[in-house]
C-alpha cells in the first residue's frame, strides 16, 4: 500500500512542477494512508527533476517520526501532520509559493469569489489566516502554521472540502483534497482564481459575485444533486 502511495505522491509532486506554479525546490505535496497512519511527503530541498518514488519520505502521523526514506522530510511536515490530524476528510495536501496567491497572502486579504470559475471549486472566498504571533514563530513554527490554518477553517464554519485551501498571512497557500492528486489540482486552481481576482480588482475594485450565482455554480458540481460531468 505504501509503495502505491509513494508513487502517487511522487507523481503529484511532478505534476505540480509541470503545472508551472512552483519553481526550483519550492512547494511540496503529501498523501496519507489512514489505515496504517503513515504520511508520504516530498523530501526537503530536493529538486523535482529526476525525483522518483524512492525519494519520498514516510512519516508516522501520530509521532511525526520518519519511518522510511533516505532523505529528511519537507520542513513543512508538521503543518501537513496538523491538518491530517484535524481533518480526517483530507487525503492529500499541497503547499506552494505561487505568485498571485502569495500576493494576496502578503496583502493579508482573502481571495474573493468574483466569478463562476472560482465558484466551481470554492464555495466562498479562499480565507487568509491571521499573522502568527512572535511566540508562535519562535516556538514550533511549522506546527503553529498548521494550527492557524485549522483555526481559520473552523472559524469560517464550512466543511473543509467545500473551500479546499487557505492562504497563510505573509506566507502562501496550502490546498488539499481527497488524495494527493486532487490537492495539486486545487492548488493550481487556487493560483488561477487568485490571478483572475487580482486582475478583476485592478479593473474594478467594486466587483462582486452574487451569492445565488456562487451557490448555483458550486452545487452543480458538488453535492447530492450535482449534474456537471459524466456519471
Amino acid at each position: 500500500m505504501l509503495d502505491a502511495l509513494k508513487k502517487a505522491v511522487c507523481d503529484a509532486n511532478l505534476e505540480l512542477a509541470a503545472s508551472g506554479v512552483v519553481i526550483y525546490t519550492w512547494g511540496n505535496v503529501s498523501g496519507i494512508d489512514r489505515d496504517s497512519g503513515q504520511m508520504v511527503i516530498k523530501p526537503s530541498g530536493i529538486p523535482y527533476q529526476g525525483m522518483t518514488p524512492d525519494d519520498m519520505v514516510v512519516v508516522d502521523v501520530e509521532t511525526g517520526r520518519r519511518t522510511e526514506g533516505k532523505w529528511k522530510p519537507s520542513s513543512d511536515t508538521p503543518t501537513h501532520l496538523a491538518l491530517y490530524r484535524a481533518f480526517p476528510e483530507i487525503g492529500g495536501i499541497t503547499h506552494t509559493h505561487s505568485v498571485h496567491a502569495v500576493a494576496f497572502a502578503q496583502a493579508g486579504m482573502d481571495i474573493p469569489a468574483l466569478g463562476t470559475t472560482h465558484a466551481d471549486y470554492f464555495h466562498g472566498p479562499v480565507p487568509c489566516t491571521r499573522s502568527l504571533s512572535r511566540e508562535e514563530v519562535e516556538g514550533p513554527y511549522e506546527e503553529n502554521t498548521g494550527r492557524v490554518i485549522i483555526e481559520t477553517v473552523q472559524a469560517r464554519g464550512q466543511e473543509v472540502l467545500a473551500v479546499p485551501g487557505v492562504i497563510v498571512r505573509n506566507h502562501g497557500p496550502f490546498a488539499w483534497g481527497c488524495d494527493a492528486a486532487e490537492s495539486v489540482y486545487h492548488a493550481v486552481v487556487l493560483e488561477t482564481v487568485a490571478e483572475m481576482a487580482w486582475k478583476t480588482l485592478w479593473l474594478n475594485p467594486e466587483s462582486q459575485l452574487p451569492d445565488y450565482i456562487l451557490d448555483r455554480h458550486y452545487f452543480r458540481k458538488h453535492g447530492a444533486n450535482a449534474y456537471y460531468g459524466q456519471k
